[in-house]
């Protein structure tokens, strides 16, 4: 049973980062006619719209694993929590990438896969041999896909390195509260909190979109909403039910190689060696900690614990 969850829960985490990855292709040139604020607010309310027919049945008061079901106070909180480290990670990384490169952008933001586990020890969280093993494994092979000349300071690296906090402090809130809540109330609340927030920020600072703005760009909101939104952090949710957060991150830190695959297919950008041996690095730390505690007594003490 408990091998079952696990499986289901790395699918759906690499069902996330798949959906992350490609997503990548469209946003590189919504911002022509969108700022980050008015695309982020368009892609989550859409996201948020898709999920409700699924989400307002269960609202009332759906069991979670068999328990009593969360109040209604609590949900809200919930949403209101998890929707405002999506917003504000967000804004760091979307503005960060005004004066930093997209893969140092991405490299930093990346970094959650270490933030998380030490955020995990300093609260007491155990983390397993094989998840330190994998999130160093992690971090080489991003460093490998990320870069390809000498690494310089930029103005926005700080911007993206906050939001890389703020991103661990996201998979941290929903380790805590996935588990609490129905995935599709939970899914369904932090898009919508997520959007209404974009929204009002973009109407205080004068970037609303015009219709012909939202026309132009159709399709990477209806990609970013849909399945970025929609699928991806629905997915991550589910996943991280019955997912170790650092084991998760790892998981999601995939998202990277899945952008970079789908750069090079389908807008033509360059693969090096050096990117394929970084994403073959990343992979590797990915499978071993996912496989190491199946095979020895870590795991199954891991799982009894």
């Amino acid at each position: 049973m408990l091998a079952n969850k696990r499986l289901e829960a790395d699918i759906a985490l690499s069902l996330s980062a798949f959906f992350w990855g490609t997503t990548f292709i469209f946003q590189r040139g919504v911002m022509e006619h969108l700022t980050p604020l008015a695309y982020t607010g368009a892609r989550f309310l859409l996201g948020a719209l898709a999920l409700l027919p699924f989400a307002l049945p269960r609202i009332g008061g759906a069991r979670v694993a068999g328990g009593e079901s969360p109040g209604g106070r609590f949900r809200l909180a919930g949403s209101l929590l998890s929707g405002a480290f999506i917003f504000v990670g967000m804004c760091f990384q979307q503005y960060g990438l005004v004066w930093t490169t997209a893969g140092k952008a991405g490299f930093i933001t990346s970094l959650y896969v270490v933030i998380v586990p030490l955020m995990m020890l300093a609260i007491g969280r155990k983390i397993l041999f094989c998840e330190g093993l994998g999130v160093v494994l992690a971090v080489t092979g991003l460093y490998l896909l990320s870069f390809t000349d000498i690494v310089t300071l930029a103005p926005g690296d700080g911007l993206v390195l906050i939001g890389s906090f703020v991103w661990a402090g996201h998979v941290l809130c929903l380790g805590w509260l996935a588990p609490k809540m129905d995935s599709m109330v939970l899914g369904f609340g932090q898009a919508l909190v997520c959007g209404v927030f974009a929204l009002v920020a973009a109407c205080l600072l004068g970037q609303l979109p015009t219709p012909a703005q939202l026309a132009a760009s159709w399709l990477p909101i209806l990609w970013g909403g849909i399945l970025s939104v929609t699928l991806g952090f629905t997915f991550q949710v589910i996943g991280q039910k019955n997912a170790n957060p650092a084991a998760a991150a790892i998981i999601m830190q995939m998202e990277a190689v899945i952008a970079a695959l789908a750069g090079w297919v389908a807008l033509g950008e360059v693969m090096t060696i050096r990117m394929f041996a970084g994403a073959g690095v990343m992979l590797a730390g990915l499978l071993i900690s996912q496989l190491w505690p199946l095979l020895g007594r870590e795991g199954r003490a891991a799982e009894k614990g």
